[in-house]
């Protein structure tokens, strides 16, 4: 199992308000809802995310100052000269400004800030100044709401973080919410495919506005709470999840979500860097014969034992669909907190 090749299951791809106090969480029992329905997650950069370099085609032959400037794949651009930039527009409407006039270029690479100087080039074939660099400034996709506080108004979501496709890299989060979804049908996971879950958003309704995206799941505060349904259980402690029969809660048709056996087959030891705590299989029939066990978009599906709620699922083995990972629910508190 250990070699197995992994997959994260979400995406197919802001106010700061109060939430639990510092460590409340461990100090007595939260209790939350379970959900485990479907929504549509719209994720838009804190700055334009690099994802890759390209030649230019100009007059005097091909140039690519991006690449010949420094800039990386991965490397999250933030300011061109002074003007803060967020979105692939804003950087195309600067670059038509400053023509070849050199330009002073702000970026985020491994958590620290760059400068870097480059011109752009006047390609021959549209006539624009270009950089010579593909960039993303926003992510769509489907996943699975973990929890709910009623308390609170917070959610969780995915039980792992929002990558770039290209890059795999954590997409800095600038504004982001989620919506209403449907599903409409499933691809079934097989060997060396985990298969998928296929979706159809409501873009015109929005049911909450996320705050943190993290590697393990995004966060935020629900905007419409009449959503929601479910009755709260207690988060269970780590010492209280143990190997054996537990369930997922799943939205896998529609938009009604049914529970389902599984079975935990190993507790790992807390890992500061690692969100996979528990290994997990589907053992469960019906969910197998629908989906081959679990699929794309099923991330953040809520896993139940003993009456409480101890995690979401977050990734699938690629090599065996009815086996995945789990984070635990507290981890997924404390990031909603911080």
């Amino acid at each position: 199992m250990g070699a197995a090749v992994l997959r994260g299951l979400g995406l197919l791809l802001a106010a700061v308000l109060t939430m639990w106090p510092a460590a409340a969480w461990a100090a007595e029992p939260v209790t939350v809802i379970p959900v485990g329905r479907a929504v549509g997650i719209k994720l838009f950069s804190d700055g334009v995310v690099v994802v890759g370099t390209s030649d230019i085609a100009t007059d005097g032959g091909s140039v690519n100052p991006a690449k010949d400037c420094g800039l990386k794949e991965g490397d999250i651009i933030t300011h061109i000269n002074a003007t803060e930039v967020d979105t692939i527009e804003e950087v195309s409407a600067l670059l038509q400004e400053l023509e070849d006039s050199p330009m002073s270029i702000r970026a985020i690479r491994d958590d620290k800030q760059v400068q870097l100087t480059a011109k752009a080039a006047r390609c021959s074939a549209d006539g624009a100044y270009k950089l010579g660099a593909w960039i993303r400034d926003s992510m769509a996709g489907i996943g699975t709401v973990t929890f709910y506080c009623p308390d609170t108004g917070a959610f969780g979501a995915l039980g792992h973080g929002i990558n770039d496709v290209d890059t795999a890299l954590l997409m800095p989060l600038e504004s982001g919410s989620i919506l209403p979804a449907t599903v409409a049908g499933v691809e079934k996971g097989k060997a060396g495919d985990p298969g998928q879950l296929q979706g159809v958003f409501d873009t015109d309704s929005t049911l909450g506005l996320l705050h943190a995206n993290t590697s393990g799941g995004v966060f935020g505060v629900m905007a419409d709470s009449g959503w929601v349904e479910g009755t709260p259980v207690a988060a269970a402690e780590r010492s209280e999840v143990q190997p054996g029969k537990a369930t997922i809660l799943c939205n896998i048709s529609g938009d009604r979500v049914e529970e389902y056996a599984i079975q935990i087959s190993k507790v790992f030891p807390e890992r500061e860097d690692d969100c996979r705590d528990y290994l997990i299989q589907v053992t469960d029939q019906r969910l197998l014969d629908a989906t081959g066990g679990i699929v794309q978009g099923m991330s953040g599906s809520p896993i139940l034992q003993n009456g409480k709620l101890v995690g979401a699922v977050t990734h699938v083995l690629v090599d065996d669909p009815t086996s995945g990972y789990g984070i635990y629910v507290g981890r997924m508190l404390q990031l909603c907190d911080n």
